[in-house]
């Protein structure tokens, strides 16, 4: 089965609502690999790996997000396996800190 890698930037009121730590758990339970972290300009950025299928579910999950968030946009762009390097050792799915 093919993998589909997609980064995702989401913008809106994504930072102090719970947005990343519900990511994390929509992404786990979907058993997608990847990341999620905050930008310094206020946005969320992630990385989506897995079956197309449940990538494409996530990345419209994230046009909703939490109860808490307000989501203005949502892009995403194909990316490489190279990114998933950015996990923590030992982690699908990691929390990394703000950039």
């Amino acid at each position: 089965m093919s993998q589909a890698i997609l980064q995702v930037m989401i913008r809106g009121r994504v930072q102090g609502v719970g947005y990343r730590a519900w990511v994390e758990y929509q992404a786990v339970t979907s058993g997608l690999e990847g990341w999620v972290r905050n930008r310094r300009d206020g946005s969320v950025e992630a990385l989506f790996a897995g079956a197309p299928k449940h990538v494409a579910d996530m990345v419209a999950l994230c046009r909703h997000g939490p109860p808490s968030s307000r989501v203005d946009s949502v892009t995403s762009e194909t990316a490489s396996a190279d990114e998933l390097k950015l996990r923590r050792a030992g982690e699908a799915f990691s929390v990394l800190p703000t950039v």
